[in-house]
């Protein structure tokens, strides 16, 4: 019977796991054609507001949901977890609500803070998003707490198809009538609400079902606040954390702009190169989504060591973690800085700001350690301590921002990024277990700087050789050095030991790899122990 649960988990977190990676992989890819659409300015006048969605988004997605989940989980009976359900979703429309109120009266202050009195349709736009939150949020915490992942990853799939079906549309036609930036932007955000709707819709007919003829008890006003303190508690560092990169995005949103105009640009093209910056984002984002996917597959296995005291399988599988996000984040962000202009180029049309989008990418290997960091750290209940390592890295962000764009332009508002991040992952470091610190005895960053060196310089070299001056001539270096650079990261990492036999088993496809190998160069393994 447990055997039976424990495989109920497992394939759930899978189907989890599936779901987030295609809506990442939506949320991620959309952006650039949008841009090419839009130009800069109307890329700008949308990604100036992104963070208000992205945050709303993550507590729906993360925060409240996980929360939610492990409430019902605990729950006696399912009458007890209806109960618990009915005081999350009470909760979760105060807290919607009063998101929905704060953007549509303080949409005029929020956009003078940003340095743009037109932003102001675009916030009121996103703030219809939280009023789908309250019932999205709880039914996706309910059927996560009984072990039903697949309606909150359908959920999640069809509200990315929905959101950015509308974005591209709004786009198109902006394009075709004419529409300045802000109106187009404000549009393309109420893809958010169409989005929660259609998700709504998946989850709503089900929850109700499986709550139906289960009558919750009142629940005294005063224990709502009992479960306020808990959500912010639990619930908000996850959530808080799943929104680093937003919550960092907030901060250029306010301070970018307005430091570039100090600096003496005139305001249309300050907002214009705001927009150029804003490309860093979904480049990070494509690269985390190749770093961690195969990550997220061990996070399971690392709670159930800590839920049995396997501590000797925890360490093993935190390092593993660790190693596969360090590894997989550092080739992903070596090849896009060796092949940045090309990448510039073919997704956006132009090379602007490439020095300044390189120092950008180096965000991938900094944020996918910190998600190892902190997975290693919440497994252990650590929740106190990683809070304060991104309380700690926002509060640098926040002072460096403003002196370092002004003094610097859009490169300093890259360097304060990388600053705050690094900030964060060495604090996180510090608290991790002492058996995790130190030295690796398998010497693992060397051997993956002698994968990735060789790997990036010659993607690098192709570029130059071929020396694309159009989009065509960029989309045939794609062609040439992506694969070449995959294939020189599988065969050095072979040859220099990069991953263990064990560690290439724990990821998908690492078993038919194997055989491939012991194929290809004989029965003996030992080149990729």
């Amino acid at each position: 019977m447990a055997t039976k649960k424990m495989s109920k988990v497992m394939r759930g977190a899978w189907i989890l796991s599936l779901g987030g990676l295609v809506a990442k992989i939506l949320s991620a890819v959309y952006r650039v054609p949008f841009q090419n659409m839009v130009g800069d300015t109307g890329f700008y006048a949308y990604q100036q507001i992104y963070p208000l969605y992205g945050i709303g988004m993550t507590f729906a997605l993360s925060g409240f949901p996980v929360y939610v989940s492990k409430q019902v989980a605990q729950a006696r009976d399912p009458l007890a977890q209806t109960e618990v359900a009915h005081r999350a979703l009470v909760l979760m429309a105060w807290i919607g609500l009063g998101m929905f109120a704060v953007l549509e009266l303080g949409a005029d202050l929020i956009a003078r803070a940003m340095a743009d009195a037109g932003l102001a349709p675009i916030i009121r736009s996103v703030g219809l998003m939280f009023l789908t939150m309250p019932v999205l949020s709880t039914a996706r915490g309910y059927f996560q707490g009984t072990f039903d992942m697949s309606k909150t990853a359908i959920s999640q799939v069809v509200e990315q198809l929905i959101r950015v079906g509308v974005i591209l549309l709004a786009a198109w036609y902006a394009v075709q009538h004419a529409w300045g930036p802000y109106k187009m932007a404000t549009w393309a955000m109420t893809g958010a609400f169409f989005g929660g709707l259609g998700a709504t819709l998946i989850v709503l007919p089900a929850y109700l079902k499986a709550t139906a003829g289960r009558r919750a008890k009142p629940t005294p006003w005063r224990e709502y606040g009992h479960l306020l303190d808990r959500f912010v508690k639990e619930g908000g560092s996850i959530a808080l954390f799943s929104a680093l990169l937003i919550l960092l995005q907030l901060v250029d949103s306010f301070t970018v702009t307005r430091g570039l105009i100090a600096q003496g640009m005139v305001p249309e093209a300050a907002r214009a190169l705001k927009g150029v910056y804003d490309r860093g984002q979904p480049l990070v984002q494509l690269g985390l989504v190749v770093a961690t996917s195969l990550s997220t597959t061990l996070l399971p296995s690392l709670s159930r060591s800590v839920a049995r005291g396997h501590w000797a399988a925890f360490k093993q599988t935190a390092r593993q973690l660790i190693r596969f996000n360090f590894g997989l984040s550092l080739a992903a962000a070596a090849g896009l800085i060796a092949l940045m202009p090309s990448v510039n180029r073919l997704l956006f049309g132009d090379t602007v700001l490439t020095k300044t989008l390189r120092v950008y990418t180096l965000c991938i290997v900094l944020v996918a350690l910190i998600n190892a960091f902190n997975a290693v750290l919440q497994s252990l209940n650590r929740f106190r301590y990683t809070s304060y390592g991104l309380v700690a890295g926002l509060v640098v962000k926040v002072l460096a921002n403003p002196f370092l764009t002004v003094r610097y332009g859009a490169f300093g508002a890259a360097v304060a990024t990388v600053l705050s991040l690094t900030v964060i992952t060495v604090l996180l470091y510090i608290q991790l277990p002492h058996s995790l610190q130190g030295v690796d005895p398998r010497w693992f960053n060397l051997r993956l700087m002698l994968v990735v060196g060789p790997m990036s310089e010659a993607v690098h070299l192709v570029a130059v050789h071929m020396q694309p001056q159009n989009r065509v001539e960029t989309l045939w270096v794609f062609i040439v050095a992506v694969p070449l650079g995959v294939v020189l990261f599988v065969i050095l990492g072979a040859i220099f030991h990069l991953y263990t036999v064990r560690e290439v088993l724990a990821i998908p496809y690492g078993r038919k790899f194997m055989k491939w190998w012991q194929h290809r160069f004989g029965k003996d393994t030992h080149a990729i122990r």
